[in-house]
């Protein structure tokens, strides 16, 4: 399968900011699109995925960190790096805080900024497809820890414009969702990206064995129980997206 190349997006008030960084980018083969303001931003988000997000911390209207915030709940696996002139280290805990990997002084140093962007296109592209959404964000947290990139969907819906929108190298699908069960999903996979990794995953093990053993059957790589064995879990979720790479 052909990677595409990685899309960025840069916001900044700075219009010369703006325009320099995308540019260099696009020089090196990147997509590159560019926002002023968040408002804008967020538009541009909702319309399409972004791989990475370079921020401005200090903007008219809406600030980096906020920005970053309202993008995560649109599209979670947007890596942001925020980028300030005011890099003090309350700012900074608030960015990593708010999920945000990197934050970096300006003038940008392009040393250091290009093999970021380069490292944060190459992260591993998970989907968790879950209605429990304190468990989306655990495992979000736990996955982003571990240098995946994670993109999260409640429903069946939501999991049919994701897998629209992106290629994933795994998929982790719990069995119960509203309006639709995992086995939806897991064909779903099949149909709009037949060499992604499926992972199913459910509390109710004795409950739903036979619809689990069906998707097994079917092709699914692996099954992990809740409560998680984060050990296992990772290690399983590891395993099939360097396998599939």
């Amino acid at each position: 399968m052909e990677l595409q190349p990685a899309r960025i997006l840069v916001v900044d008030d700075d219009v010369d900011t703006c325009r320099n960084l995308a540019d260099i980018l696009s020089d090196i083969g990147y997509q590159v699109d560019v926002a002023h303001d968040g408002r804008v931003a967020l538009r541009m988000v909702r319309d399409k995925p972004y791989d990475i997000a370079l921020l401005d911390l200090k903007m008219p209207g809406m600030d980096g960190v906020t920005l970053y915030r309202e993008i995560r709940k649109l599209r979670a696996d947007t890596v942001a790096m925020i980028v300030t002139a005011y890099a003090t280290n309350e700012a900074a805990t608030e960015a990593l805080e708010a999920g945000a990997w990197q934050v970096l002084p300006k003038p940008i140093d392009l040393s250091r900024l290009l093999p970021l962007v380069e490292e944060a296109s190459g992260q591993p592209l998970v989907l968790v497809v879950d209605d429990d959404h304190d468990l989306c964000e655990n495992l979000w947290n736990i996955l982003r820890e571990r240098g995946f990139r994670v993109c999260v969907a409640h429903d069946r819906t939501e999991a049919a414009e994701r897998l629209q929108d992106q290629t994933f190298e795994v998929v982790l699908i719990d069995m119960k969702l509203p309006g639709g069960d995992g086995g939806e999903i897991y064909r779903l996979i099949r149909q709009h990206a037949p060499d992604t990794r499926a992972v199913v995953i459910t509390g109710h093990q004795k409950e739903l064995g036979d619809m689990v053993q069906q998707i097994l059957d079917e092709g699914a790589d692996a099954v992990c129980y809740k409560p998680f064995d984060v050990p296992e879990l990772l290690e399983v979720v590891g395993r099939l997206s360097q396998h599939r790479g």
